[in-house]
């Protein structure tokens, strides 16, 4: 089934419910939500309803970037220069604790790692990308990766496979490496404002494989609307996760 929602709820999180099964959770990533609160998220949902989770900021991008205006907690300097790019440190093991039990908390399936563009293929990023991933506790969720350096596909091919990672792209700008883990996330064709069209969204439905689960976030201004068309798509051929198969509906095959 293909799990459809948006990057963040973009609405009241009841009225989200009714209109989406999934969705992909950003204050993990700025500032992990209380685990009681995140519980009260999933008591809240529709049976079925599906989380992903963004992974905290401070396991991927490292303290001088922007983003961290938004961490609410502060930081000390050896805090400071050990956060971000899957380094073998304290904080980025504290951070990870932090995610894990936010994805409980959510009864998550899945969680994202999305990295800064400055985190490029470097001999020390991917020894310690491998040496973050090898081995790591996962618990049944599946690890998603966004690299958005300049990283040869066929290093992230090997990076995913070697580490059973899901290259996480939007999949107008980029092929994913793992075709049968896809994780799309959709900025927009030409930039945020950009609203996709239905011939896009059948083309994007064409992507995705059909003997495996799949994720389909938007992040664009028309996010629920494109979410909720496309999810209408999708249902029509029994794939749409909280839906049911029409009777009758034939199917065709894409590649993704």
């Amino acid at each position: 089934m293909i799990h459809i929602g948006c990057c963040g709820f973009r609405s009241s999180r009841v009225a989200y419910y009714g209109r989406l099964a999934a969705v992909e959770v950003q204050h993990t990533f700025y500032q992990p939500p209380r685990a009681q609160t995140l519980a009260k998220w999933r008591e809240e949902a529709p049976p079925g309803f599906e989380f992903a989770v963004k992974a905290w900021q401070l396991i991927t991008h490292q303290s001088s970037s922007p983003t961290y205006k938004r961490l609410k907690r502060s930081l000390d300097d050896e805090e400071r220069a050990g956060a971000g790019s899957f380094r073998p440190t304290a904080v980025v093991g504290e951070a990870w604790g932090a995610t894990l039990e936010s994805a409980a908390a959510l009864a998550a399936s899945a969680v994202l790692f999305q990295c800064p563009a400055s985190f490029g293929p470097t001999r020390e990023n991917v020894e310690n990308l491998r040496a973050f991933f090898d081995g790591r506790e996962r618990r049944g969720l599946r690890f998603c990766w966004e690299p958005r350096g300049d990283w040869p596909r066929e290093l992230v091919r090997e990076l995913c496979e070697g580490l059973d990672l899901w290259h996480a792209v939007d999949p107008f700008a980029a092929r994913t490496t793992t075709p049968a883990k896809c994780y799309f996330r959709l900025h927009g064709r030409r930039g945020w404002r950009y609203s996709y069209e239905d011939a896009e969204l059948e083309e994007l439905l064409s992507m995705l494989p059909r003997d495996a689960a799949s994720y389909v976030f938007f992040n664009n201004v028309e996010m629920l609307r494109n979410a909720e068309r496309f999810k209408e798509l999708a249902a029509a051929e029994g794939r749409a996760s909280g839906t049911e198969p029409r009777a009758g509906t034939s199917h065709v095959r894409g590649d993704c």
